[in-house]
């Protein structure tokens, strides 16, 4: 009888933690550049004597959908779309060095260049902070060039150049800041070979429709562990009665 609850106990448990990771993915099906999280499932063996032929299901949330976004034209000088495989190199609130797709850029009052999220974007020496300037462009390798404030309009200097890199996605791992990590914590090399888009964003590589029913069905799986469990519990309550007459 306990072996019946606790494998009903643990799928309903389960159950609730591969929810946890669609409903994450459910909110961030908007957010610029956003990966989604897979709930991963595998069956583990209980230890200890007379527990190895017990088995339950873990999920884990540590793999990551490294699927592509749709590409949207927005015509504004600060959107960066990545063009292909790699990510920019952006700095976590930790000072170390992640990675993102996220290219809804702004300016802080400092000059800062930062993505939506707030995060700072890495250029060769650091993150970029920008002199002022009158007009600005982005190319297609990453470089920032402007126009400083009083000069000619012809006159366009690169002052920067964002940090792009294009590790293997089996050395990535996400953290729970939602950025892209080397799993090993060393920082990737820069590649000269990936591109950016200026005036353009990357979605969200979330699927909408398909979270939606992997909740329907969560939903119904949880719903059937629990019956089970009111089941295990009327069979225990019977048990308990006959045991009682004998």
């Amino acid at each position: 009888m306990d072996d019946f609850i606790y494998m009903a106990a643990s799928g309903a448990r389960e159950a609730m933690l591969a929810q946890a990771v669609t409903s994450n993915n459910l909110a961030h099906a908007s957010t610029t550049g956003f990966r989604a999280d897979l709930a991963m499932a595998q069956t583990r063996y209980l230890e200890g004597e007379g527990l190895s032929s017990r088995a339950y299901g873990s999920v884990s949330a540590s793999a990551v959908d490294f699927s592509k976004g749709v590409i949207n034209t927005t015509g504004r000088e600060l959107d960066l779309a990545v063009n292909g495989p790699g990510w920019m190199v952006v700095q976590a609130a930790d000072g170390s060095e992640a990675y993102s797709r996220r290219g809804d850029l702004h300016i802080t009052e400092l000059g800062q260049l930062i993505n939506g999220a707030g995060q700072a974007l890495m250029g060769d020496s650091g993150p970029i902070a920008l002199p002022p300037f009158s007009e600005i462009a982005i190319g297609g390798d990453g470089t920032v060039s402007i126009v400083g404030l009083g000069e000619d309009a012809n006159a366009l200097a690169a002052v920067a150049t964002i940090k792009l890199v294009n590790p293997d996605n089996a050395d990535l791992v996400k953290g729970e800041d939602g950025l892209i990590r080397m799993r090993e914590g060393e920082a990737a090399a820069v590649d000269d070979t990936v591109r950016i888009i200026s005036g353009s964003l990357e979605s969200s590589n979330v699927n909408t429709i398909a979270a939606m029913v992997d909740m329907i069905e969560l939903a119904r799986q949880f719903e059937s562990y629990v019956k089970m469990m009111g089941t295990a519990e009327e069979m225990d309550r019977s048990s308990a009665e006959l045991m009682s007459m004998s």
